[in-house]
């Protein structure tokens, strides 16, 4: 357990977290630092268009290979399958509606691109490499876990797979910046990265500092609206979650042969839990469903886990079942 309480530390003092935590704690002392929202959402086209580029690079130095395929299977699963388990467990120790239940089920079962750039960032700092294909698995993970809800809440029925909720999946911006630089990234490689790496590259974690300032702000007021809403099993739910997830990611990683750090971004994602794509879409599919409970949960209870706890826990974990670097 020292490599890990090393690891929380190291996690703990860097300037991302600890931006989080300025901006966490300035909400909840209710400061008037705020973000214009058009300066928030240039920062996340930023960390969206540069994590799918650069990853795109790293698979155009050698190739399409079959590990691509298993892992892209392997987190369609993942993603398919978590909803079932958050719903069992929202049943268990919750007393939501099936609507509500399913609704907060599909954001656990979707990822955080956040929570991810973090974990890449993690992985940076401690030198260790890792699939340049996994953004192509966090973008494949957006949307089964949106499908799955969906059949919850209807038995098993299709009524409410209308044409209107595809589009807004497959087109939702987080998706297609992902994907689309991922494919820019591919067909440039190193050559187009040398043109752009001094905007791409070097400025990359100052912004994230400014965008997960940003989060500790909103995750903040998260928390002070959350009374009365939040019970001590949602509470519950919203860290037990993340850790089941994450130790279903980190078999599964194992499994399918990835290396210690693609291990650690698949447990990664798989603890994740969406603020911004399926939101978007459970205001189309299900729009009686609270968001009141599915964004706090997420935002301001899990992320800040993830952030702070959760990523030193999964890459300890991670290298010690692969026997990789800590």
């Amino acid at each position: 357990m020292e490599g890990f309480f090393d690891l929380a530390i190291d996690n703990l003092g860097s300037p991302l977290i600890l931006s989080f935590i300025l901006g966490l704690a300035a909400s909840l002392a209710r400061s008037d630092l705020s973000f214009p929202e058009a300066v928030a959402k240039a920062l996340s086209i930023y960390l969206l268009f540069a994590i799918g580029f650069k990853g795109g690079v790293s698979v155009s130095g050698y190739g399409i290979e079959w590990g691509l395929f298993s892992a892209l299977a392997a987190g369609v699963v993942l993603s398919a399958v978590l909803p079932f388990i958050a719903f069992g467990l929202l049943n268990v120790m919750t007393r939501l509606n099936r609507t509500d239940a399913a609704a907060v089920a599909a954001h656990y079962g979707s990822i955080s691109i956040v929570t991810f750039v973090a974990g890449t960032s993690v992985l940076q700092s401690q030198g260790i490499v890792s699939e340049g294909y996994m953004v192509a698995v966090a973008a494949a993970m957006e949307a089964p876990a949106i499908l799955s809800a969906l059949w919850l809440v209807s038995g098993g029925g299709r009524e409410r797979m209308d044409p209107g909720l595809w589009r807004e999946i497959l087109l939702n911006g987080s998706i297609v910046l992902l994907v689309g630089s991922f494919a820019i990234g591919i067909a440039t490689g190193e050559k187009g990265m040398a043109q752009i790496e001094e905007f791409f590259v070097t400025p990359f974690k100052g912004v994230l500092c400014l965008f997960l300032l940003d989060m500790g702000l909103i995750a903040g007021r998260g928390i002070r609206n959350s009374r009365g809403v939040i019970t001590p099993g949602l509470f519950a739910f919203g860290i037990l979650m993340p850790m089941i997830g994450a130790t279903l990611g980190l078999v599964t990683g194992l499994v399918i042969g990835l290396s210690p750090g693609g291990v650690f971004l698949l447990a990664v994602l798989s603890a994740s839990a969406s603020y911004i794509a399926v939101p978007a879409a459970m205001r189309v599919a299900l729009p009686e469903a609270d968001p009141g409970i599915y964004l706090t949960l997420s935002l301001a209870i899990t992320f800040p886990f993830n952030l702070t706890l959760g990523l030193p826990l999964y890459l300890f974990l991670a290298s010690a079942i692969t026997g990789g670097p800590a």
